[in-house]
């Protein structure tokens, strides 16, 4: 790989981003997952912006634009923001006269993520490592239900030493694995994205409530919209916490030990 000057140099805000991963290691190790993920979901953009799935569209638009903070890439984080922002209400005029901004930048973020990494493989992302996974677990376990694998990997890379960490990409994913597991006392915790595509994290408290698993597997919530309406919605069921979207590691520990620690009283 290259300095990380080359990356601070063309405006990447990576001191910003430390503060999520911890040291430059841990950066460098997953920065090939984000490369993976934006060229992923720019596809999936165009797809939904030609299908006016406004939507869907909104989901992914929010997931690009917290990972792209979370690896430095302001300008293309703000310009996410704005189509998420106008997909939400429905605004296809702007979405379509605009997506071109974001199709640029995120180009740009991927060639100078590829000159960066000079030449060297990128990570296997997640989705694909869990296709080998089995779903029904042997020891104590974290599972994390996020569309970004860049969440997945953090919490699990924090967890990993202490638990075994399993991973989700959405809620139908998510419910598999809780079905999976429902007569083991080995997941732990749940930690749960609540807008993500396919199935949300809402769906996924609908199964575990009409299951009562909520005490069996304790719930906490991970989620970008901090609108009244979400988070209400959200403590509607027996969830322990919520931690809010950009988060660093200090927030997470102090979620999951809160969540953690309510199994044990039970």
């Amino acid at each position: 790989m290259k300095s990380i000057n080359f990356l601070k140099n063309n405006g990447v805000d990576v001191d910003k981003s430390l503060e999520l991963f911890g040291d430059i290691n841990t950066y460098n190790e997953t920065i090939g997952e984000f490369l993976v993920g934006i060229h992923n979901k720019i596809n999936k953009l165009i797809t939904f912006m030609q299908n006016q799935d406004m939507h869907n569209y909104s989901i992914y638009a929010h997931s690009m634009k917290s990972d792209a903070q979370n690896f430095g890439f302001t300008k293309l984080a703000n310009i996410a923001k704005e189509h998420e922002e106008h997909s939400k209400i429905g605004d296809v005029y702007y979405v379509s006269n605009h997506i071109n901004d974001l199709i640029k930048e995120t180009n740009n973020a991927i060639t100078l993520i590829q000159e960066y990494m000079h030449g060297e493989d990128t990570p296997t992302s997640l989705s694909q490592e869990q296709n080998n996974q089995e779903n029904v677990y042997n020891k104590k376990t974290i599972l994390v239900v996020d569309d970004s694998n860049i969440v997945r990997n953090f919490v699990k890379r924090i967890f990993s030493e202490e638990y075994n960490v399993g991973t989700a990409s959405n809620g139908e994913e998510a419910i598999n694995i809780i079905k999976a597991n429902m007569n083991n006392d080995y997941i732990m915790t749940v930690l749960l994205d609540l807008n993500m595509p396919k199935v949300d994290g809402f769906a996924v408290l609908d199964f575990m409530q009409e299951n009562n698993l909520f005490e069996k597997m304790p719930v906490s919530i991970i989620s970008g919209d901090s609108s009244k309406e979400t988070i209400d919605k959200a403590f509607t069921y027996r969830i322990i916490d919520m931690l809010s979207k950009p988060f660093n590691e200090r927030s997470v520990k102090s979620v999951i030990d809160k969540t953690l620690a309510y199994k044990d009283l039970i």
